[in-house]
């Protein structure tokens, strides 16, 4: 019997963890972990941005791990159904989770949520953040975030706010938004990014807040009103474009950021290879290449620890969890 397997075996009070223990042991058994495809489950469709990220994060980290990552889209519910899949599957080093804000802002829009991001899942770490950018259709008047702040106070729900869905960053930049302008808006959801981003574009909708992997192109090809972008500093993607804290909301920050989880009991000797993996990955110059092209940016070490991605999901979940209650925005 593996060693690893003996020592948890000797408490019957945590049977899933020698559950998980001998999946692992038996693994080693047969071959150094891993030794078969491992998936990483993204709660949303293929081809949107946090499967792009999943997609090129797996084809590294399988450089270093010697077996394929098979990413496994699970879609619904603002991304609850993936992370309660992962929840509950076996703790065995072969299912793990990538997911953005989502985890943080579930236990606040969710009323009956079947998990508990800050106790049910294990902690690999966090990989990219993708900033934010607002977005104005081509012919609304103001010229700029300035004009625009003017502008959104005195004609508040004159305003047609876009976002992608209930849970969706968008959402999200979109009420810290009109908090810090202290205005309110006409709130137009769309099931996704895309149909959001055609309404914007059709000018049926007037802004819209979204993520640079799915705007540069856009704001390239003048399509849009470029107001500014949600993070505190400028970015490398838009270096002349203004942040808003810059133009006049201070503070004002919201990117998009993704953390990889496992399930709750998974042997610490898989998250600690998974995550040099992860690490390894985020030093690729292939995947630090592509991200670079998305407009993202390769989080700091200290947060792409598992201790870094637990501090980081308590401090959104504090975040957050303030403004949608006082939105008063909640699913069943």
């Amino acid at each position: 019997m593996p060693p690893i397997f003996a020592r948890a075996a000797k408490s019957a009070a945590w049977p899933v963890l020698a559950l998980s223990c001998l999946a692992f042991g038996n693994a080693s058994a047969q071959g150094t972990y891993p030794n078969h495809p491992i998936s990483l489950v993204v709660p949303f469709a293929a081809g949107g941005p946090t499967d792009v990220v999943a997609r090129s994060l797996g084809a590294s980290m399988s450089k270093t791990l010697g077996q394929s990552i098979v990413v496994e889209n699970r879609t619904g519910a603002g991304g609850t159904l993936a992370s309660t899949h992962v929840a509950r599957a076996a703790p065995d080093g072969y299912t793990f989770l990538i997911h953005h804000n989502g985890m943080a802002t579930a236990p606040a829009l969710y009323r009956k949520l079947p998990f508990n991001p800050l106790t049910d899942f294990a902690y690999v770490g966090q990989v990219a953040d993708v900033p934010m950018t607002l977005l104005g259709r081509k012919d609304l008047p103001p010229g700029d975030m300035p004009a625009f702040i003017k502008y959104a106070r005195e004609n508040g729900d004159k305003v047609n706010l876009a976002n992608a869905g209930l849970g969706a960053v968008s959402q999200l930049c979109g009420m810290l938004l009109q908090e810090s302008l202290g205005a309110q808006f006409t709130t137009v959801p769309y099931a996704g990014t895309a149909p959001a981003l055609t309404a914007l574009l059709g000018g049926q909708v007037d802004v819209l807040c979204d993520q640079t992997t799915q705007t540069i192109p856009h704001i390239k090809a003048d399509r849009v009103k470029l107001y500014g972008v949600t993070t505190l500093d400028r970015i490398q993607a838009l270096p002349d474009t203004p942040t808003l804290q810059e133009s006049g909301l201070k503070g004002f920050e919201v990117k998009v950021w993704h953390g990889v989880y496992a399930p709750k009991g998974t042997p610490p000797e898989a998250i600690a290879k998974v995550n040099a993996a992860l690490r390894a990955a985020l030093k690729d110059p292939v995947f630090t290449q592509k991200m670079t092209e998305l407009g993202a940016e390769i989080v700091p070490e200290s947060k792409q620890t598992p201790e870094g991605l637990q501090t980081w999901l308590q401090t959104e979940v504090d975040k957050w969890g303030g403004i949608i209650r006082k939105a008063g925005v909640y699913a069943d």
